[in-house]
């Protein structure tokens, strides 16, 4: 029998819209997303243990996210009622109150919607995906794990600012770029911009490898 795939959304498409019921109430994806940064990212089920330590860190790190001008919105395939008593439990067992929606995707809609799904993993639980969105809707980052490993919060948050330094700046980052470092200066498209560059006062491994403080 052939497996039947949903191509998920690219970098640099909009972020496809749609209606769902979360923790936090009804909403409308395109509203929701409207103006700000938005991580949406994906687990496998309810009440299993690396997806407790996942959605534990979001949920600690949330009042840095919205520093960042970023909501955080979860999803998985599981209902309404189960992520309730989820977010419960992890309260009481953890100290940890989940506060931003999670999508209990009981259909699959978004799942299928975005790509979270594949076979080779599960056909019923979503990997452990997550959709990097900017103020316009658009998709500009997107990163997959498999059920069995965990997600890596550092490089989500350094992720983020990256896309975000590197929109207010024009500039590239460079391999293992933080915040302080660095940024790469776009390459020269002409002579003239290129005979430009070697005047400079760039940091320059050569014309078209330079770097200048941010």
């Amino acid at each position: 029998m052939e497996q039947e795939f949903t191509q998920m959304p690219r970098i640099g498409d909009q972020a496809p819209d749609f209606k769902a019921v979360t923790t936090n109430g009804t909403i409308q994806f395109s509203e929701f997303i409207k103006g700000s940064w938005t991580i949406m990212f994906s687990h496998p089920a309810d009440f299993t243990p690396v997806c407790t330590t996942e959605m534990s860190g979001f949920a600690l790190l949330e009042e840095d996210f919205k520093k960042m001008n970023t909501k955080l919105i979860g999803l998985s395939i599981d209902s309404i009622h189960s992520h309730l008593a989820w977010v419960n439990n992890v309260k009481e067992k953890l100290g940890i109150f989940m506060r931003f929606p999670i999508i209990a995707d009981i259909d699959m809609k978004v799942s299928k919607l975005y790509g979270m799904l594949m076979p080779g993993e599960s056909e019923t639980a979503a990997v452990r995906a997550v959709f990097f969105i900017d103020p316009t809707g658009k998709i500009r980052l997107i990163m997959y794990y498999p059920l069995n490993v965990g997600r890596n919060m550092d490089e989500i948050i350094r992720a983020l600012q990256a896309l975000q330094t590197a929109d207010k700046h024009k500039v590239a980052l460079p391999l293992n770029w933080k915040p302080g470092e660095k940024a790469i200066v776009p390459p020269p498209k002409t002579i003239e911009e290129m005979e430009e560059r070697i005047k400079s006062n760039y940091e320059m491994v050569d014309f078209y490898l330079a770097k200048k403080n941010l």
